[in-house]
């Protein structure tokens, strides 16, 4: 949210901001005047507007030192005092006065004009046309009548150039400046857009002006097309995007068909230069009312903290009503110091049920995880210590209770990257780790029936140590482009307690005896010269070149004869016995243009990704957006076109040390290190093929193709495929995942379902500052429940200086979430927005 745009009023109604970058505002000066001048300062020659002989004169004025130029038709001499007619023009340091008429007084330097007044010039580019007016140019204050006026633009010919990040004309029966930086109008308007029929305007009985700061407007009216809309006690306009005003923001309303009418309002606190908060609350005629707030502080250059909090007091819904309200928090936060890095990403969800009903982006709403994570590191000579705390919870069902947590509270770690051992050939290095760590998991299904099945309860000490040691020694030879690098490593894991494992009579549960695993590892990569070839002919107006990297690993791991007693909390622990081949390459087809010319640079709806990470989260299936409108530069730049990764590993050893349990789905290092898909359910000696296809033909294009393929189940285990194109103001998008839930245990199966299929597309048009219209779309859909998931359709109007966007979402959230919501918001350039749209809400 951008802090300048804000408002400061009377009554508390409806709220939230919503902006726009700047849109070009002018107020042209008369015809006549050339473009000599306009700018403040003695003009250069210009091929559309030519210096007039004035300027040319105080231009060589300037040159000897003398910044006081002063031409008429006629003048009249008496003393220090001139009377000028026809044509005046006085030039002093960095302004320009003209008028028909003007008497001058070169002692005090004040001038008063008539007929055709105005000033140009100053720090800010101030531009003001009276009827008369009085000015000292020396102190630069005066009494105006009649104005119509301008700051923050430069004008050159019929180009205007903003020097501001908020210019705005206004008008004025009496403006008086005051000091150099200080304005008050009476009896006048203040807007953004074109004069002299500006499409919103204040009109006030005073507005005050710190050219560089704000506008202060009192007792008066905005009014839209010349229609009065709201009348505003008090007012603040910015001048500038530095400046930053405590005070309530514009309001907000929407209509949902679960929430009813919403209306609400926020304050915005400007503590001080390193420290701001907004806090604002909304009313929801069917369900109660929530509460939002910000914290956003930067001590440093290298520092940040933002805070955000979400609440709804829920009066239920349905009969008996059912109460969904809750609290979502979130800390988000960095800095540096002393060689230090410190992070904290906190988030902590009252329930599952909240999110799914007051979340607003789908793929955050549907989201079932919460990760907390906040750690302190420092790396030199490349040795890296970190101690930081954990917490992992993930929602299983919207039932209360129903969430696994882990959490690790605290850990300290300690590594090394490869170091030269003397004077050999062999490198050393370690990984280490002290962890306090526990877990805890509900029940499953119903126990108690004599044909029922349960998973009970199952919960960890509330602190089990876990001490881990991974000494490697390694000897990477080269030779004649082929690499091999055989490693050694000791793996040394403590835990303070230890798993029994679940029988027919007894669930799992963790018992306080140590146990202690010990493995070796043995670890042989080659690596191939690559494949290479440069095409001599050019396709397409690109030269190309293909690149092929194979890599084959064997890997041996013996001694963990144990698997089933350790304790799983995360990748640490699922270290199994294991004698693998592992192989694969990855090819890459690169891209040479001919051409100097840049490629398209025009601004795209970037925002419009299908695929693209949520502003708030990560979802598994989602990918960074590499899509942004990145900076043109000329010049024949290399584009790595396709990127294609294929692997695969063969188990000499189909059931890992026998710590392989068939019917459920195993996760061990050595399939988490190839794929995110759990796909041992059996012994097996072939893993799935997996492939990762990248596709970039330009920066308006970017295409992922991600497969897995079980070939000893002659199936489909995963398949992600995400391609968005942009061309011209044309924005499209589409992705599909689907994936096949291997055959497990029957408690667990009856709570997953057997495959996963879902849609996603996107279509826009325009962006949300182009003139004119613009509209975007996007909808998820279920092949498996054969369901509409959510739909989303934005459209926007912008004028020269104001806007509008019209907002529909349907929402269809399992059994908790049907909802159609229709949302507005009317935006004014450089000021702010009246409805309930949030940035990070938007399609584009």
């Amino acid at each position: 949210m951008t802090l300048r745009n804000r408002f400061l009023i009377t009554a508390a109604v409806l709220c939230h901001l919503l902006l726009v970058p700047p849109l070009v505002t002018s107020q042209l000066p008369p015809a006549d005047a050339g473009a000599a001048g306009r700018s403040g300062a003695p003009p250069e020659k210009s091929a559309t507007a030519p210096a007039t002989p004035c300027a040319l004169a105080a231009a060589e004025q300037k040159e000897k030192g003398d910044v006081h130029t002063i031409c008429a038709i006629q003048q009249e001499e008496e003393g220090s005092v001139y009377k000028l007619h026809g044509a005046v023009e006085i030039y002093y340091e960095g302004y320009i006065l003209r008028a028909d008429e003007a008497i001058y007084n070169s002692d005090t330097r004040e001038a008063t004009g008539t007929g055709h007044f105005a000033l140009d010039g100053g720090p800010n580019d101030d531009h003001i046309r009276a009827s008369h007016g009085t000015y000292n140019l020396a102190l630069e204050t005066g009494r105006f009548y009649d104005v119509t006026g301008t700051t923050g633009l430069r004008f050159r010919g019929n180009q205007v150039i903003l020097t501001s990040t908020a210019p705005f004309a206004f008008t004025g029966k009496i403006v008086d400046k005051t000091s150099p930086e200080h304005y008050t109008v009476y009896d006048g308007t203040i807007t953004t857009c074109e004069l002299p029929h500006p499409k919103w305007q204040f009109d006030a009985r005073k507005v005050i002006v710190d050219a560089g700061g704000n506008a202060q407007i009192y007792r008066s009216t905005f009014l839209v097309h010349g229609i009065p809309m709201l009348y505003f006690p008090y007012a603040t306009h910015p001048v500038e995007k530095e400046s930053r005003q405590s005070g309530f923001l514009m309001p907000s309303v929407a209509r949902s068909s679960v929430k009813g009418n919403v209306v609400g309002d926020a304050f915005y606190w400007a503590i001080n230069r390193m420290m701001d908060a907004t806090l604002g609350a909304e009313y929801f005629s069917l369900r109660g009312w929530s509460q939002r707030g910000e914290f956003r502080a930067r001590p440093s250059e290298t520092s940040y903290v933002d805070l955000n909090y979400f609440g709804v007091i829920d009066r239920g819904i349905g009969t008996p009503p059912l109460k969904e309200g809750g609290e979502n928090v979130r800390l988000n936060s960095a800095g540096t110091f002393d060689g230090f890095r410190a992070v904290a990403n906190v988030d902590y969800l009252s329930s599952f049920l909240f999110r799914l009903a007051f979340n607003e982006v789908f793929s955050q709403a549907v989201y079932s995880e919460v990760k907390s994570l906040a750690f302190l590191s420092k790396s030199t000579d490349g040795y890296n210590l970190g101690g930081f705390v954990e917490r992992y919870q993930n929602f299983l069902s919207t039932t209360p209770g129903q969430v696994v947590t882990i959490s690790h509270a605290p850990s300290l770690d300690f590594s090394s990257v490869g170091q030269k051992l003397g004077l050999t050939p062999f490198y050393w290095s370690f990984d280490s780790s002290a962890a306090g760590l526990s877990r805890s998991e509900p029940q499953l299904g119903t126990c108690g029936g004599f044909f029922q099945s349960c998973t009970p309860a199952f919960r960890t000490g509330n602190l089990v140590e876990r001490f881990d040691m991974n000494p490697a020694v390694s000897m990477p030879l080269l030779f004649r482009g082929w690499s091999l690098r055989p490693e050694l490593t000791l793996h040394e894991t403590y835990y303070s307690e230890r798993l029994i494992p679940e029988t027919r009579e007894n669930p799992a549960q963790a018992v306080s005896d140590a146990i202690n695993r010990q493995a070796l590892e043995t670890t042989v990569e080659l690596r191939p010269p690559a494949l290479e070839r440069v095409f001599d002919k050019n396709f397409l107006g690109r030269k190309w070149k293909h690149v092929i990297e194979p890599q084959v690993v064997y890997r041996f791991v013996t001694g963990v004869n144990n698997y089933a007693n350790v304790l799983k909390f995360d990748e640490r622990d699922i270290l199994t016995d294991t004698h693998e081949v592992g192989y694969g390459f990855v090819t890459r087809l690169y891209a040479k243009r001919d051409s100097e010319k840049p490629e398209d640079c025009d601004p795209i709806m970037s925002a419009l990704m299908v695929g693209g990470a949520a502003p708030e989260t990560t979802i598994p299936w989602q990918h960074t957006n590499t899509l942004a409108n990145r900076p043109c530069e000329p010049g024949p730049p290399v584009r790595e076109v396709v990127t294609w990764e294929l692997g695969q590993k063969y188990f000499l050893d189909p059931t890992f040390g026998g710590a392989l349990i068939p019917g459920q789905r195993n996760v061990f290092t050595t399939t988490a290190d190839l794929t995110g898909i759990a796909f041992l359910t059996q012994p097996r000696h072939l893993s799935p093929l997996v492939s990762r296809l990248r596709v970039e033909t330009s920066s308006r294009t970017d295409a992922e193709w991600d497969l897995d393929y079980d070939f000893q189940n002659n199936r489909v285990n995963a398949s992600t495929l995400l391609a968005n194109y942009h061309f011209g103001q044309v924005t499209i998008g589409g992705g599909d995942a689907f994936l096949q839930i291997p055959v497990q245990a029957a408690a667990v199966a009856a709570a997953s379902p057997a495959r996963f299929n879902q849609f996603r597309a996107a279509l826009g048009y325009g962006r949300s500052t182009k003139r004119g219209f613009s509209a975007a779309s996007s909808f998820g859909f279920d092949a498996e429940s054969n369901a509409l998931q959510f739909v989303s359709a934005q459209t926007t109007y912008n004028w020269d200086c104001c806007g509008v966007t019209m907002e529909y979402r349907s929402y269809t959230v399992a059994n908790v979430r049907n909802e159609n919501l229709f949302r507005f918001t009317f935006t004014l350039a450089n000021i702010a927005g009246f409805g309930s749209m949030r940035p990070q809400e938007r399609l584009y």
